[in-house]
């Protein structure tokens, strides 16, 4: 009986916490199909008498969101490839290869977790300036090319991975890349999945970095273009929810195609 009793109390405590997390979400699909007077009557309506669905198709055109989703998703691709090739790298460095200061300077490196990323912006600019890569793809790109972050969970992930499996490889004469390449890459599929996907997620809705170093409209993501788009329809809530709500899908669909991977490659990492 108590452990009934438990298992119902954990689902309700999970129905809950869903029911928080999504609840929201609703609320601002439901917003994205009213109308733009409905929305200030008091209370408001959870679900739409009337739908509008025309709401996204008028908010979507009001500014170039098309050229905004198509810079927001080669910034974030070309950001995931490269995170996860320097991450692979540098983590398979950290977790088997032996040099002297090797952890003293793994610690060190860590330690950049602790430095806010707001004190890196003016520095980061200034270099970006230097080489003339202001409003380009090439300054909006480098400086997100590496991930402390990204660096630590996979060397995690490759300190779980038998060493007798690479020493296989080497007796086979396998060399340190062709051990990196066809034996630790392969069974890292949900760690680098894992990191791709939260790679993906924080650039797609990045925001700061893009509004310092891009200044025109053709250079301009997705967040930048919501607040620009707030500031212009700042009294019409279905609109700034309709351009919301399209914003949040590509990282929904990415998050569902991904999630075996990305679940997995949280728990074999935590271990």
């Amino acid at each position: 009986m108590r452990n009934a009793a438990r298992r119902v109390l954990a689902g309700l405590l999970v129905a809950l916490i869903a029911g928080v997390t999504i609840v929201p979400f609703l609320y601002m699909i439901a917003t994205a199909l009213t109308d733009q007077f409905a929305v200030l009557r008091y209370p408001p309506p959870l679900v739409p008498a009337r739908p509008h669905p025309e709401n996204f198709a008028i908010a979507l055109t009001a500014l170039p969101f098309a050229r905004f989703f198509l810079n927001t998703a080669l910034f974030a691709g070309c950001v995931v490839v490269g995170q996860v090739a320097t991450s692979a790298m540098a983590a398979y460095a950290f977790a088997r290869l032996r040099f002297p200061g090797r952890d003293r300077v793994f610690v060190l490196y860590l330690g950049v977790l602790m430095v806010p990323v707001v004190v890196l912006l003016v520095p980061r600019f200034l270099i970006v300036n230097a080489l003339g890569w202001v409003d380009t793809f090439a300054g909006l790109i480098s400086t997100e090319l590496v991930s402390v972050w990204g660096i630590f969970l996979l060397r995690q992930f490759f300190l779980t991975i038998p060493r007798d499996l690479e020493d296989a490889a080497r007796l086979d004469g396998a060399g340190p890349w062709t051990v990196f390449w066809r034996v630790v890459l392969p069974l890292s599929k949900p760690a680098l999945a894992t990191l791709a996907v939260l790679a993906f997620v924080d650039q797609w809705k990045s925001f700061l970095w893009p509004l310092i170093a891009t200044r025109s409209a053709e250079m301009s993501v997705v967040e930048v273009g919501i607040a620009s788009f707030h500031g212009l329809y700042y009294t019409n809530a279905p609109y700034q929810m309709a351009v919301s709500v399209t914003a949040v899908v590509p990282v929904l669909v990415l998050y569902f195609v991904a999630q075996k991977y990305f679940v997995r490659g949280i728990e074999q990492t935590l271990k």
